[in-house]
C-alpha cells in the first residue's frame, strides 16, 4: 500500500516513501524487557511458589532465572545479527524458510494477543477491588475498550509516544515494589536467607515450571529491531541485563513475602496482603495500584512491539501490503497496529480469547525451541564482519544446547489440551499461508486487462 495525497486536480501525487523511526534506545528495551516479564504473575505467583517450596522459594526463584538465562543469551546472539524487525518470524524465515517463519510469527502473534485481552480482564478484576463497577461485566468491557483504544492511539501516533506511555507504566508499578522491597527487609533475618532446615518440596519440576513463566516475555524486544537505535549492540544488552537484573529483584520480593508472612507461608497470601502487613490498608491499595500499573506496562509493551510482528511478515510477502503500510505523518506501522488493538477488543469483548490464552506459554516455548535451532543455519549464512560483530556465546553450542533442553524439558510438562490448541493454531496460520501464497499472488500475477 502507498500512502498517498490528492492534488487540486484530483490526480494522486505519491509521496515519499514513509520509513520507520529508530526511537528505541537501551532504555525503553530494557522496560520493553521489565514490562514482557513482570506482569500480574509475580503478585498472584509467591502464594502458589510458598506453598509448595515454603521458605526455599526465594532460591528458587534464582533458579528459574539461571535457567531461562540460557535462552536469553542464545535468542541474544540471533537479535545481534538483524537490525530489521520481525524476531523470531524473521529469525525462522531466515534459518528455514517462509512457511516456518509465517507460522512461527502466527502462533507467537495470536497468541500474544489473546494474553493481551486476558490481562485487561485481569486488571478490571484488579480495579474491581478498588470500585466494585468494575468487577461487572460493563466494567470489564470498559476496560477492554478503554485501554485497548487507548494505547491502539497512542502508538499509532509514534514510537516515543508508545516509549513514554510505557515508560510511565513502568515507573508507577516498580516504585511501590521497590517501597516494598525496602521497607520489608527490615524484617528479614539469616534465618530467612539461609534457613536452618530445608523443606522438601514434592513437585520440584512442575514448581520450577511455574516459575519460569514468571520470566517469560522478554522476547518482545526482539521484534521491535526496526526501530531500535543501533539494534545488534541495544536488544542483546537490554535482553540479558533486564532479565538478570530482575532474576535478582523477584528474589528480594520473595524474601520480603516469606519474612513478613512467616508461619502463614501456606494461607495464600498475595503481595498485597505483605503490603497490607507492612504499612497498613494504604499499603494495600499501593501494591493493588501497582498491580494494576503493571498490568498496564505489560499490555502498553505488547501493544509496542507485537504489531510489528505483522509489519514484518507482510516486510517478506507472507502477509497482504496492507499491514506493512507506514504512517507518512507518525512514521508508525498504523495498519498493523489498528489491526491488533481492533482484535484485541473482539477476543476481550467475546471471552473467546481464554481457549487461545491457555496455550500461551507453550507457543511461545515452540516460538524460542524454532529459533535455537536456527543459530546454526543463521551463523553459518552471517557474513564474516557480522560473526566478528556478534553477541557470540562462549563454549560454541553448549549455552544454546542447554537452553533447547530446557525448553524441551517445559514443553513436555505441557497438558494434552495447551497441544491441541497450539495444533489448532499451527493449522489456521497453514490455511492463511496457503492462501496467500497459492491464491492471492496469483491473482495478483495476473495481466491486467489493457496491458
Amino acid at each position: 500500500m502507498r500512502w498517498a495525497n490528492p492534488s487540486k486536480s484530483g490526480a494522486a501525487i505519491n509521496r515519499p516513501k514513509a520509513t520507520l523511526v529508530r526511537g528505541i534506545g537501551f532504555l525503553a528495551g530494557a522496560f520493553l524487557v521489565l514490562n514482557g516479564m513482570i506482569g500480574a504473575g509475580i503478585f498472584a505467583l509467591p502464594s502458589a511458589v510458598a506453598q509448595r517450596a515454603g521458605v526455599l522459594s526465594p532460591w528458587l526463584f534464582l533458579g528459574a532465572g539461571l535457567l531461562i538465562i540460557t535462552v536469553v543469551f542464545a535468542l541474544a546472539e540471533l537479535a545481534s545479527y538483524f537490525r530489521d524487525s520481525g524476531g523470531p518470524a524473521l529469525y525462522a524465515t531466515e534459518a528455514f524458510g517462509p512457511l516456518a517463519g509465517f507460522s512461527t510469527g502466527w502462533i507467537y502473534y495470536v497468541s500474544r494477543v489473546a494474553a493481551v485481552a486476558a490481562n485487561m480482564h485481569v486488571m478490571a478484576l484488579y480495579l474491581g477491588s478498588v470500585w466494585a463497577w468494575f468487577d461487572t461485566p460493563s466494567g470489564h468491557a470498559a476496560v477492554v475498550v478503554t485501554v485497548s483504544l487507548g494505547l491502539t492511539a497512542v502508538n499509532i501516533i509514534g514510537v516515543k509516544g508508545g516509549v513514554r506511555t510505557l515508560s510511565i507504566f513502568t515507573y508507577l508499578k516498580i516504585i511501590p515494589l521497590i517501597a516494598l522491597v525496602l521497607i520489608g527487609l527490615r524484617s528479614v533475618g539469616p534465618e530467612v536467607i539461609f534457613p536452618a532446615s530445608i523443606p522438601t518440596v514434592d513437585d520440584l519440576g512442575g514448581t520450577i515450571l511455574l516459575l519460569i513463566y514468571a520470566f517469560v516475555g522478554f522476547e518482545q524486544v526482539l521484534i521491535t529491531a526496526g526501530e531500535t537505535t543501533n539494534p545488534r549492540r541495544t536488544i542483546p544488552a537490554a535482553l540479558v541485563r533486564t532479565v538478570a537484573v530482575t532474576a535478582g529483584f523477584y528474589f528480594l520480593i520473595m524474601i520480603v513475602y516469606v519474612a513478613v508472612l512467616g508461619d502463614d507461608l501456606g494461607d495464600g497470601g498475595t503481595l498485597v496482603d505483605v503490603g497490607r502487613r507492612l504499612a497498613g490498608p494504604a499499603g494495600a491499595v499501593a501494591i493493588t495500584l501497582a498491580a494494576v500499573f503493571s498490568i498496564g506496562g505489560n499490555l502498553s509493551a505488547t501493544t509496542l512491539a507485537v504489531p510489528r510482528l505483522t509489519l514484518a511478515l507482510a516486510e517478506q510477502r507472507l502477509l497482504p501490503g496492507w499491514f506493512g503500510a507506514i504512517h507518512p505523518r507518525y512514521a508508525s506501522p498504523a495498519n498493523s497496529i489498528m489491526f491488533f488493538g481492533g482484535l484485541a477488543v473482539i477476543l476481550g469483548l467475546s471471552g473467546s480469547f481464554v481457549i487461545l490464552a491457555v496455550a500461551s506459554s507453550l507457543t511461545r516455548l515452540i516460538t524460542f525451541i524454532i529459533c535455537i535451532l536456527g543459530l546454526p543455519a543463521i551463523r553459518k549464512k552471517a557474513s564474516q564482519e557480522a560473526r566478528e560483530q556478534a553477541y557470540r556465546l562462549r563454549g560454541g553450542y553448549t549455552i544454546p544446547v542447554a537452553a533447547l533442553l530446557i525448553c524441551v524439558w517445559m514443553a513436555s510438562h505441557s497438558a494434552l489440551r495447551d497441544w491441541l490448541y497450539f495444533g489448532g493454531l499451527f493449522a489456521v496460520g497453514l490455511a492463511l499461508y496457503l492462501f496467500e501464497t497459492l491464491v492471492l499472488r496469483k491473482i495478483a500475477a495476473r495481466p491486467r486487462a489493457g496491458t
